[in-house]
């Protein structure tokens, strides 16, 4: 599914690459670019399977356990070739350039520290060696880069209290949110309410998966035990039109991933991905790459896919990056100038 946009926007288009948009949902590790898992890996003599060393995207499939391991599988391996705080700031770097490419202007990239920790002298070291790339990277890069300290769901409550309380104690190091990720089908969001509160109460907004894996239930779950202020994915909330009238009552932002949801087995080809069902319900949207390393494409291909398969006009293309902002943790004059630039974009004649 790897794309080169250059090819797909025709003279009668406006280019997406160059459309001014936020990126709320791509996770750490699967921002790496394949040649930097192929030249991390020989560094440390990881071995990599098949599905990781051939170039292109690997065929998954996580609707029952065993596919949804194996795709934990290939992430952990790839995972296991950032090993030092160089390897973490290449892996910063290179995403923010990849989305400035996308023409993203603000990235909200999703991390769990406590992964890193064992390579990385620890859980508060691992952490800030990943702000420092962050900062490292918007300053050589231009982007602004913000934190979401992610909690994994399966593991103990325990474990994501003290994630938020860490969260919270760096919050003027540029962690904006706390999420919670992993497969949703496996334990209960209300399991996790202490530690949204405590993330809440320090000032983060509460961004945590449902809707992907599992049905609308777990959406509802994120907005009932969670208070989620965005949903990652969210996309199984078409199900049922009463909450998707809730989470448009709500202005609740979904993190819609097209191309993850395909490659992972949740709809079998793109045009069957909701978007459309959840534009016409009113629910806000920020199209997100989710894991480029696995799935194959990044930001703006997400927005390639729904002007192709799913027909949005870039008139609507250009509100659904202005959701993407509206989304977003960013200071009132950032936004604004921002949406000014997407009115300008779109203002300006295609091709």
């Amino acid at each position: 599914m790897r794309q080169d946009l250059g090819m797909l926007h025709s003279s009668g288009e406006r280019d997406l690459r160059t459309l001014p948009k936020a990126h709320l949902h791509l996770h750490f590790t699967g921002s790496m670019r394949p040649s930097t898992l192929l030249e991390l890996a020989d560094k440390y003599g990881v071995h990599l399977p098949d599905a990781l060393s051939g170039g292109e995207p690997p065929k998954l499939r996580a609707t029952d356990e065993r596919g949804w391991f194996r795709f934990q599988r290939l992430y952990d391996i790839a995972r296991s070739c950032l090993r030092e705080p160089e390897d973490i700031q290449r892996l910063v770097r290179e995403a923010a350039q990849e989305d400035v490419r996308d023409g993203s202007r603000w990235l909200e990239i999703q991390v769990d520290p406590t992964s890193y920790a064992p390579r990385l002298g620890g859980l508060i070291p691992a952490l800030e060696i990943i702000l420092d790339a962050v900062e490292s990277a918007s300053r050589q890069t231009g982007l602004r880069i913000r934190v979401l300290v992610a909690a994994n769901r399966m593991k103990h409550p325990l474990d994501a209290r003290t994630l938020a309380r860490l969260a919270v104690r760096y919050r003027d190091r540029g962690i904006v949110g706390f999420g919670l990720s992993n497969d949703e089908r496996r334990g209960f969001a209300r399991d996790f309410d202490r530690a949204f509160a405590i993330a809440r109460e320090g000032g983060l907004l509460a961004a945590p998966h449902g809707g992907e894996l599992s049905g609308p239930g777990s959406v509802r779950d994120c907005l009932d035990d969670l208070r989620a202020t965005r949903v990652g994915h969210g996309v199984r909330a078409a199900e049922d039109p009463w909450l998707l009238a809730r989470l448009a009552e709500r202005q609740v932002t979904c993190e819609v991933c097209p191309a993850s949801n395909v490659a992972l087995g949740v709809y079998d080809k793109v045009e069957d991905v909701p978007v459309r069902a959840l534009w016409d319900a009113g629910v806000p949207m920020a199209l997100g790459a989710d894991d480029p390393l696995l799935f194959g494409s990044r930001l703006a291909a997400q927005y390639e896919l729904v002007r192709r398969e799913h027909g949005f006009s870039d008139a609507e293309l250009a509100e659904l990056a202005r959701q993407s902002v509206r989304g977003a943790s960013m200071p009132p004059d950032v936004r604004d100038a921002v949406l000014a630039d997407i009115d300008a974009w779109l203002a300006a004649e295609p091709g």
